[in-house]
């Protein structure tokens, strides 16, 4: 049987892709999530154990590893924020949370995770998500790009001092097809102005992250690590006009 993975955000729209991605592929789960409703539909459908909690909490983390047992094989943190006003609307409250939520919380679910994830038998692999506004400036982002630039830092930091035990990588999505993202999309013109911004002329999936993250918390990617991965139609790096 494969191992065991914790998943943070597990009941989220890319955090639940995977968790079904890694059942199918005989993974067992343990999942951290605020919604207790997604939380019982998880250990239902994915014979999961759970968490439920708040990654503003501190206690959490350490709560967490020891409901899910040891040893870890993988970590997935799938949590973040999407807070977009200009710098002269955000206030200090707006920059606090966004950097809690997304890179403080990242680095303490590590740091909780790690007696777990060193007695693993093979090589132990954390995931973290950053997002394609750090490679690619885009306006009303500056809270956003600033928590996710520091997960980056965070991503190539852990990888270089956890090595060669433990593997960690960031995703870095473009707008996905998300709950969270439902803000943006749910005007339907507005997405499709979005989409068309792409090279690849359409917004994600939650399944195209999952297949990426599953991909790195499994043996096939043991030869990765201190990377941070676009999964975003192209945006970070093409142009769709000349």
């Amino acid at each position: 049987m494969a191992g065991k993975i914790l998943i943070y955000g597990g009941t989220g729209g890319i955090g639940s892709a995977t968790a079904r991605l890694l059942y199918e592929r005989g993974y067992r789960l343990h999942i951290v999530a605020r919604n207790a409703d997604g939380l019982q539909e998880a250990a239902r459908e994915w014979n999961a154990t759970f968490t439920q909690g708040d990654v503003n909490d501190p206690a959490l983390f350490q709560r967490a590893v020891e409901e899910a047992g040891t040893p870890l094989d993988g970590l997935l943190y799938a949590v973040g924020t999407i807070n977009l006003r200009p710098i002269h609307r955000l206030s200090v409250e707006d920059f606090t949370r966004d950097f809690a939520v997304n890179a403080l919380g990242a680095a303490l679910a590590v740091q909780a995770a790690l007696p777990a994830l060193r007695q693993s038998e093979h090589t132990a692999s954390v995931v973290l998500f950053s997002t394609v506004a750090v490679r690619q400036g885009f306006a009303l982002h500056a809270s956003i790009s600033m928590a996710k630039g520091a997960v980056e830092g965070l991503t190539l930091a852990l990888a270089a001092e956890l090595a060669p035990k433990i593997r960690v990588n960031a995703i870095a999505p473009s707008l996905t097809r998300t709950p969270l993202a439902q803000g943006l999309i749910s005007n339907e013109q507005m997405a499709t102005a979005i989409a068309a911004m792409h090279p690849l002329q359409r917004l994600g999936t939650p399944e195209d992250i999952a297949a990426l993250a599953a991909f790195l918390l499994s043996p096939e990617s043991d030869w990765i690590t201190g990377q941070v991965i676009g999964v975003d139609g192209g945006r970070s790096t093409l142009r769709v006009k000349a």
